[in-house]
């Protein structure tokens, strides 16, 4: 027994669970329905509001239809009373036999009902009643009619000879009702009598209750008619409102020859209007803007072409020069080294031209394969060791033990380490410069760290931006181009990998490039972090931020490095 009533509870309190749990997913679904869908919010406010109009009008007209049936009722009634009364007092004039009396009333009853039916009941302008007559209350025998079913309070305002009426619900074996009673003194006897009237309220409330059912159906067809109204206006509004959207989607997601038709004159085909005068306007400077780069990319690209020429002759007479610096005197001998390191530096910005044209025009691909990281950042090292010693830094590697391989573009990759190097040596401020590598099963993370003097606020998003510099008037090592990082960049984004950058004035910088290891495949956690454990405690950060997870691109600092 115990186990049945266990196992009972049980299957009580799982299907209250999947009560509740349907009642929740509901109220969600609702409640995002609510959120989404301005159709759905009208609709439901104007069934609401209908509602509470609809049942204040139906309380009030309730209460005057009541009223007015009752208000009725009782002026029939009292002046129907008052004529049985005469009726009465004509019937009782000269009645002193106290023997005699209960005949004598009960007489009087038959002769007020002589109209009536058998079971005593009567009818008058005020429907169907009841008397009673009694001469000594509800505990007389001198009574004729129902006197048990009068209240006391009405018996006692006839005794006091005076005319009262009330409401009075009775209860006759198990049938409950309602009559109202008028009570009236007979005053043509020596003795006092009082006579009651007792009007069934039935008619009334079977009126009542018709009305009350008349006015829920009739209020349940209005706010079901009004729902159907408001939702169709509704949606007559929502419609163009919903395909603006989404021809507004269709134009932000590349289709500028999306536009919304246009029917009639109202307001709606005037936004429409606007809009596609808006859409044309954005198509055109698009397409302007659009033409311009490519009219920049090609001239970026001509003059690079056009300007290897005349350069090469250049560089073909300062080499000469150059080899024969030592017959020169000491200023013009100078003034031939400067030469050829600017052409270097000329030669190196014209390269760089051409690749940032050929990137920004898409014809550049990924010639990738699967090789050990660790090597090319050891040449990456390598080439700019010697920038270091210059400056006065040392280049640390931390590389793990075991093999690091990757899907990459190994000429690409060493040239976002050795801008990153660069960078970094040219802003350490004569302190080290290390480099960690580490990987897990999705990705290769290589980070480049100083202790120079960091970036400022803001900064971070704005040292990608080409040939930008954080501090112009600030003396510069490499004699980079300008360009280098914004390749570097481009780089990144051909392998899918996120370059991004932290600094803080004072505690320096890190860079950290992120590479997946196989092309095509996310990761969804990087195997280094981009904030130094030795920086995380002093609170201050300046972390660029990227423009996609898999795809983010380096948001690094200072001027770009060729």
């Amino acid at each position: 027994m115990k186990q049945r009533l266990r196992d009972l509870v049980v299957r009580w309190v799982r299907l209250a669970r999947r009560v509740g749990g349907y009642a929740r997913g509901r109220m969600v679904a609702g409640g995002v329905l609510w959120r989404r869908s301005l159709q759905f919010r009208v609709t439901v406010s104007t069934l609401a509001l209908s509602s509470s109009v609809v049942f204040i009008l139906g309380m009030v007209l309730q209460h005057q239809i009541t009223s007015r049936l009752t208000e009725t009722k009782q002026q029939a009634a009292i002046a129907q009373t008052l004529q049985v009364v005469a009726t009465a007092q004509k019937e009782l004039v000269g009645i002193s036999d106290q023997d005699a009396l209960p005949d004598r009333l009960q007489n009087v009853v038959r002769k007020i009902t002589s109209s009536s039916t058998d079971d005593g009941s009567g009818s008058s302008a005020a429907g169907a009643f009841e008397p009673v007559l009694t001469a000594g209350g509800s505990n007389s025998t001198d009574s004729a009619g129902p006197i048990w079913k009068v209240p006391e309070g009405l018996q006692r305002f006839a005794e006091a000879n005076q005319l009262a009426h009330q409401i009075h619900t009775v209860d006759d074996n198990g049938t409950r009702t309602t009559y109202l009673m008028v009570g009236a003194p007979v005053t043509s006897t020596g003795r006092p009598i009082q006579l009651y009237l007792l009007f069934p309220m039935t008619a009334e409330q079977n009126t009542l209750t018709t009305v009350q059912n008349t006015m829920l159906v009739g209020g349940l067809v209005l706010l079901v008619l009004l729902a159907g109204i408001s939702n169709l206006v509704t949606r007559q509004v929502v419609r163009p409102v919903r395909q603006a959207a989404a021809a507004a989607a269709r134009f932000a997601g590349g289709e500028l020859d999306e536009r919304l038709p246009v029917t009639g004159e109202d307001d709606l085909s005037r936004l429409a209007v606007s809009y596609n005068e808006m859409a044309a306007s954005i198509q055109r400077q698009i397409r302007q803007l659009e033409e311009f780069g490519t009219l920049q990319r090609r001239f970026t690209s001509d003059v690079s072409h056009e300007l290897r020429t005349p350069l090469t002759t250049v560089r073909m007479a300062a080499d000469v020069l150059h080899a024969s610096r030592e017959q020169f005197p000491a200023g013009l001998a100078r003034s031939t080294e400067l030469l050829v390191d600017e052409l270097d530096r000329f030669e190196a910005l014209l390269g760089d031209l051409l690749e940032i044209s050929r990137l920004d025009a898409g014809v550049e691909e990924l010639a990738a394969e699967v090789i050990d990281v660790a090597p090319v950042a050891r040449r990456a090292v390598e080439q700019v060791r010697v920038l270091a010693g210059n400056a006065g830094s040392e280049i640390e590697l931390d590389l793990p033990e075991e093999e690091t391989p990757a899907e990459i573009d190994a000429r690409r990759v060493e040239r976002i380490l050795r801008n990153l190097l660069a960078n970094a040596v040219d802003h350490s401020e004569g302190r080290p410069v290390r480099v960690t590598l580490r990987a897990n099963e999705h990705a290769v993370a290589i980070t480049v760290r100083d202790y120079g003097v960091g970036l400022r606020p803001g900064e971070a998003d704005l040292v990608f931006n080409r040939f930008w510099r954080a501090d112009p008037s600030r003396n510069r090592r490499t004699g980079g181009t300008g360009l280098g990082l914004a390749i570097s960049h481009e780089d990144a984004r051909l392998h899918g990998g996120q370059l991004a950058a932290w600094g803080a004035p004072g505690q320096g910088a890190c860079f950290r490039l992120v590479l997946p290891r196989r092309q095509g495949e996310p990761f969804e956690e990087s195997p280094l972090p981009l904030v130094p454990a030795d920086a995380v405690s002093s609170g201050a950060a300046n972390i660029g931020s990227g423009a996609d997870y898999t795809i983010t691109f380096a948001e690094l600092r200072k001027e770009d490095v060729g």
